[in-house]
């Protein structure tokens, strides 16, 4: 690949070999290894399917919301750190921390969950006491309340135990 290229995530023209990468037959350059992970997490957010446009070549924007309860609170000082951490990287959109609750919305075709804990964890080494493993618990607590909820519960017509014969 020679020349630019068009960043298919944050539609940056960027050298065609920065950060390159193959997906389904198809070059594409990136201007970040956040752009490319975030596009490799998800290329159909960006490409499309054939005969379909992706949300991201119709504008669209595609917002998640995540509320985490963390172990115990952040005091000011914590709360500013994790604040100023995740606001400076591209995607987040807002940031909310009050106690031990922390909210955040992203941009979905900007940011991978990965990205976001990964950032939680280098902010966690540094706030000291074990806050690394406090905020990979949070955000792990979080996607299994988040399956739980997300799970289609429908009424059983029998019980479990009915038509056994002993």
């Amino acid at each position: 690949m020679n020349g630019l290229a068009k960043d298919p995530v944050c539609h940056m023209q960027v050298p065609a070999s920065s950060f390159d990468t193959e997906y389904s037959g198809m070059k594409f350059a990136f201007c970040s290894e956040q752009c490319r992970d975030r596009f490799l997490a998800n290329p159909h957010l960006y490409i499309g399917f054939p005969g379909q446009k992706a949300p991201a070549q119709e504008g669209v924007e595609v917002v998640k919301y995540r509320k985490i309860r963390l172990a115990c609170p952040l005091d000011a000082t914590q709360s500013q750190q994790i604040h100023d951490a995740l606001t400076s990287m591209m995607g987040v959109q807002d940031v909310h921390i009050d106690g031990d609750n922390l909210e955040i919305s992203y941009g979905l075709i900007q940011i991978t969950e990965e990205q976001i804990e990964n950032k939680l964890v280098s902010v966690g080494a540094s706030l000291g006491q074990g806050w690394t493993d406090r905020l990979k618990r949070a955000f792990i607590h979080f996607e299994e309340e988040s399956e739980v909820g997300n799970l289609e519960v429908t009424k059983s017509k029998k019980c479990c135990h009915q038509g056994d014969t002993k």
